[in-house]
This record gives structure tokens, sequence and C-alpha cells, in this order.
């Protein structure tokens, strides 16, 4: 099968983490949330990526940037991919835009972001503010491995409020992270013939029945499946495949 790749992903700051809100008193993390939600949906159809979330995913707490970090690192994960929005002054203004930042020097780490950043203003629209150097940032300075924050609109932005307000722009958001990530590590979509054409012997390793059956179990969490599968873990070879190409077509649509 083809390389995996480790991606570690946080939704900054957590839900009452204080100032990390908009005028309106709507918080940052919740619209952080949804983007990563998104983007971690989206890396699962590409079918080549683990992801590791290092935040608190009920936003109860706010995580540490140190344990943040540590996951990452613990994990080996390939990629760190931090996700924000920005904010000014706290008032509501015309300001806004998008921007990404990287660890200074580190070519990779540019690529990525520009790439990611460019996805992003393709997505949403918005102001280009372009990639900066973000070595000041805690996370981005002591990931080991290659990393960017996304500041994905301004939450005291006349302008950009709309967008964070719209569930399908967020999510447009997440799609828009994930497939910078999938075009930095030259990974691409299945295509519908790709499937039909997988080898049934594929999966005929252990590691190849269990990304199956992780498949199967996912669609039937995102509502692609109405049935369970509760039997999932007893179905052949044969089966698993079929029920894998089934997924791709239908999420190909």
């Amino acid at each position: 099968m083809s390389k995996r790749y480790k991606i570690a992903v946080d939704a900054g700051h957590g839900y009452n983490t204080a100032g990390k809100r908009t005028p309106d008193g709507e918080r940052e993390w919740s619209f952080n949330n949804k983007v990563v939600i998104a983007l971690i949906d989206r890396l699962k159809e590409y079918g080549f990526f683990d992801v590791i979330r290092t935040d608190d995913s009920s936003g109860k707490t706010d995580v540490p940037l140190a344990t943040r970090v540590r996951r990452a690192n613990n994990a080996k994960a390939d990629l760190f991919v931090s996700v924000h929005q920005n904010a000014y002054l706290s008032k509501w203004g015309g300001h806004g835009g998008t921007e990404t930042y990287y660890y200074g020097g580190d070519v990779k780490g540019k690529r990525l972001a520009t790439l990611v950043q460019r996805n992003l203003v393709n997505a949403l629209g918005l102001r280009d503010r372009g990639v900066k150097d973000g070595s000041h940032l805690y996370v981005v300075r002591n990931t080991y491995m290659t990393a960017i924050l996304t500041e994905g609109a301004f939450m005291d932005s006349t302008t950009d409020i709309k967008l964070l307000r719209n569930d399908a722009k967020l999510k447009a958001q997440g799609i828009a992270i994930a497939d910078g990530i999938a075009e930095y590590l030259g990974v691409s979509l299945p295509s519908k013939k790709e499937a039909e054409e997988m080898p049934k012997q594929q999966f005929l390793n252990a590691t190849g029945r269990k990304e199956a059956r992780e498949v199967i179990k996912r669609a039937v969490e995102e509502g692609v499946f109405t049935s369970k599968h509760e039997n999932v873990d007893k179905y052949d070879d044969g089966t698993l495949v079929s029920y894998v190409i089934a997924y791709v077509n239908r999420i190909s649509k």
C-alpha cells in the first residue's frame, strides 16, 4: 500500500478560553472545531492519513501548548497544523483576511504554508494576507516536524464574520487545509476507476484488513452506509474490498 502519513492537528484554544471570542461573545474554539472536523474528514477521504488530534475535542479544557506539542512529537507526526481564527482589536471593523504561519527558515514549512494559504484564499475569497514567519508561535517553534498555523478569518471583522457564521464556509476552510496538505505530500483523492481496479489481494494482509474495517466503520459514522455492520470484524477479504469500493464511489459522486 502507499505510504501513510501522520498528521497532528489542533483546534486553537478551548471553548472557555478568555478573550478568544467575537465582540458578540461567540467562541473561537467553536469555529476552529468545525474546521478541524472537516479537515479530518477530508484527510480520511484520501485514505493515506492517520490523524492525531492534540487538543480536547470537547473544548472543555484548553490543553496547554506544551502538551499539544508533546503529543505531536511523541506520535512522531509528519506534519502539525494548528487551526485558528484571527482578531484585531476585538471591536467590529472593516479589516479582515486570511494568513498562514510557518517556522522561519524552514523551506518545507514555507511551501506547506504557501499551498494551504492558496487553498484557503480560494475557498474563502477573503483578502490574501500571505504566509508569515511564525517562529514566535510556541506550537510552530517547538514541534519536531514541519508545522504551520492558520488564521482563516477575523472574528471581529464585519466582513469575515459572515463566513465564520456559515457552517458550509467553515467546512470549506477545513477541506482547503486538508487539500493543501495532500498537495504538499503529493497525495490525490482516489478516483472511481482506481477503486474499482483495486486488486483484492491488497487487503490480504493484517494491515490492509484493519484499514478496510476502519473505512467501513467510518462510513457508518458518516451516514454513508445505513447498516451498522456489527460483524465487520468477521468479513472476508472480498466483502471488505466490496464495501470499501462502494464507499469510495459514494463519496466521489
